[in-house]
């Protein structure tokens, strides 16, 4: 580990050096790119640093330890159990770091949210999601835009897919995916009951044209004018957009714009996404199912999470997670519930890595 760490190390002052050069400075894809090896590699390269200034002090202690008796003697058996502690600490840190990252982590995403079970609370619960998404995002300085969104009559949605750019978005979200389920007492319930519903989110990575390639031929494009509450038409242009992909019998629909230029490459975009997606489900099928971690599949179609209002209640049945606090959580505050799931998909990689 320790001779991967320094060759890590060597890296990284390259880079550093590399980024004063005037010559890369003046030609700025190339500043950019190298600008965010470097970056990818800081907290690594300062972990260890401090990990070796750990290493010198501790045999500076021990050594001093020979010569020292009496009190003296004590305070430095006291320091060493300390540096030794965080020696420990330190090593499982390197360890974590140097695990092979998820080459998505830092892109930009696609969620799809879709009412499930349950009506029009499925659907007002799947607004509830929405917010809370939109909510996170803006606490970690996150964009997000919305592509395409139907609603419901009381106020939710029965589908809405929107963008969340920003730094780090898959690596925080990827874990969302799948059936989220509700219970609380519905506002349309007069008799005080709770109702059990659900919506499903799926975490797209969203994919650049050289992600996925797709033929024109491969694509029927029908226009048509976009519709609202009722089915009565919203534009008297025909400026709603489904697009549908030939070989897979994927459809996309998009009619949020009132230029069918714009809903078409929004819609170009969520096709990406989902052609993306099946391919990389595709893959990891052919790999025998590899490794099926405690957090899970991702699949859609798995039950993730339970929101129990009355008891004001959380719980992530991957991991066995439970808080009570779930008012704080639909507000946004999603990051106690994100890092158990980062925290177990590490553990169980480092498993794998020491087997």
């Amino acid at each position: 580990m320790l001779d991967k760490l320094a060759s890590v190390e060597e890296k990284y002052h390259e880079l550093s050096a590399q980024l004063s050069d005037p010559a890369i400075i003046a030609d700025q894809a190339t500043y950019q790119r190298l600008a965010k090896a470097h970056a990818s590699l800081s907290e690594l390269v300062e972990t260890y640093q401090q990990y070796q200034r750990v290493l010198d002090d501790l045999a500076t202690a021990k050594e001093m330890l020979r010569e020292e008796s009496g009190d003296a003697a004590a305070m430095l058996r006291e320091e060493i159990g300390i540096l030794e502690e965080e020696e420990k600490r330190l090593a499982e840190r390197l360890k974590i770091l140097l695990l092979p990252k998820d080459p998505n982590d830092e892109k930009n995403v696609i969620v799809e949210i879709r009412a499930g079970t349950g009506g029009e609370e499925a659907a007002l619960f799947a607004g509830d999601l929405f917010r809370m998404y939109t909510r996170y995002a803006e606490s970690k300085g996150w964009k997000v835009e919305i592509l395409s969104a139907s609603e419901s009559d009381l106020g939710g949605f029965k589908e809405i897919i929107f963008t969340v750019e920003g730094n780090g978005v898959y690596s925080r979200l990827k874990f969302e995916s799948g059936v989220h389920r509700v219970q609380r007492v519905p506002e349309t319930e007069a008799g005080g009951r709770i109702h059990t519903s659900a919506a499903t989110v799926a975490i797209l990575v969203e994919a650049e044209e050289v992600d996925v390639e797709i033929n024109p031929n491969d694509i029927r494009v029908d226009v048509y004018r976009s519709t609202g509450h009722g089915g009565q038409s919203v534009n008297t242009t025909d400026s709603a957009v489904r697009i549908t992909h030939l070989p897979t019998g994927l459809v996309v629909t998009c009619q949020d714009e009132k230029s069918q230029l714009k809903n078409r490459e929004k819609a170009m975009k969520v096709l990406r996404a989902r052609l993306l997606d099946k391919l990389q489900r595709e893959q990891l099928e052919e790999q025998a199912q590899a490794r099926k971690s405690m957090i899970g599949s991702g699949d859609r179609s798995e039950r993730i999470r339970t929101y129990n209002f009355p008891q004001n209640r959380l719980t992530d049945h991957r991991i066995n997670l439970t808080l009570y606090h779930l008012d704080s959580i639909i507000d946004g505050n999603l990051d106690e519930v994100i890092e158990p799931l980062i925290t177990t998909d590490q553990a169980e990689r480092l498993k794998n890595v020491d087997r």
